[in-house]
């Protein structure tokens, strides 16, 4: 790769992040502001996992999220404007405006949620991977979660049947060393979680999660294994958040030094000063490029907001709507349900 390309490479990958970071820090404000409602859990510190593994997969690879989303929508491609009125309530947001911040959702471009429990997404990955498993479609379904879905049910019993049935599936934890305000070593008697996924006979290796370029990398490396196998494999995403679990979080569990020296790995500037020491732009482009983008960014963020003020609310009589069936609308799954009742009753 020429020089040119690996500039174009690091700051695509550069702006995304920034992107993200900036796009979060608005919605904290916003949340303040009570514009946003509801829960909100920030992805600061993790961008370079949402963009190394999101940007990495192809247009027809399927993505299931958590409650900690908003990077990895944005980094599918997930139009912002829509995000933003989804989070507002707003009838124009990508799941009606009645998701909100933990249930982002867009079908076309296979991103399905946004899932508020945890490690619920995983069965719903695995029945996404069994669905392209049985139509031979080369597809991998890709599921990010963090590590408190090892405390779960869910992973195992979705981890054992992927292996089982060599289903296309790429397991991805983000490892951000606490489920909520526990430690994972209080919670864990064996921390190694790539190791405890190897158990069930799957490839599965360790990444920094702080570093963009290696995240990108070992995701690549591991759709091809997919791909070429029809097996599934697990990375653990080493990060850390540098906010609360949540909004409501007073984050009284974790040392301020601790969150202090982590932030020396934000991947942000980490990436900056990778174009600097390799020698593909100076410490005086790096600025003018950021400034530049940063302006960029600015105004799509302050459009997206202004759109979804002025958006509407679902109208009050639409309420109901896919949540209760008028029979007189669908005769036919009446009686259905009519038969079957009249079944179990004999």
């Amino acid at each position: 790769m020429n020089r040119r390309l690996f500039v174009e490479l690091f700051t695509g990958l550069l702006r995304e992040m920034i992107r993200i970071r900036r796009f979060e820090e608005k919605c904290a404000e916003l949340y303040s502001a009570t514009k946003i409602r509801g829960f909100l859990h920030l992805c600061i510190g993790e961008e370079a996992i949402a963009v190394g593994v999101v940007g990495a997969l192809a247009e027809g690879d399927a993505v299931v999220s958590t409650y900690r989303e908003h990077g990895h929508a944005l980094a599918r491609g997930v139009p912002m404007p829509s995000i933003m009125a989804e989070m507002f309530g707003k009838a124009t947001g990508c799941s009606g405006g009645r998701g909100g911040s933990m249930h982002l959702f867009d079908a076309g471009r296979r991103f399905y949620g946004g899932n508020a429990i945890v490690a619920g997404g995983l069965p719903v990955a695995v029945g996404l991977a069994l669905a392209d498993h049985l139509t031979a479609d080369p597809a991998v379904t890709v599921c990010l979660f963090g590590d408190g879905a090892f405390a779960e049910g869910e992973f195992h019993e979705s981890a054992n049947l992927a292996a089982l049935w060599h289903l296309p599936v790429l397991l991805c934890c983000e490892n951000n060393r606490y489920a909520m305000g526990t430690a994972l070593a209080r919670e864990h008697a064996a921390t190694d979680l790539a190791m405890r996924a190897a158990a069930y006979g799957m490839v599965a290796w360790t990444v920094d999660g702080m570093d963009v370029i290696a995240v990108r990398e070992a995701t690549e490396r591991a759709l091809a294994y997919v791909r070429d196998s029809g097996q599934p494999c697990f990375l653990e995403l080493r990060t850390y958040r540098f906010r609360a679990h949540s909004m409501y979080d007073p984050d009284r569990y974790r040392d301020k030094a601790e969150i202090e020296t982590w932030k020396q790995s934000d991947p942000i500037p980490a990436l900056a000063a990778r174009l600097v020491s390799q020698r593909l732009m100076t410490a005086e482009e790096v600025e003018r490029w950021r400034v530049g983008v940063e302006a960029e960014i600015d105004a799509e963020i302050a459009a997206a907001i202004e759109a979804a003020d002025s958006a509407p609310l679902e109208p009050v009589e639409d309420l109901l709507r896919f949540v209760t069936t008028d029979a007189k609308d669908s005769p036919d799954d009446v009686a259905t349900l009519d038969a079957v009742v009249a079944g179990r009753s004999t």
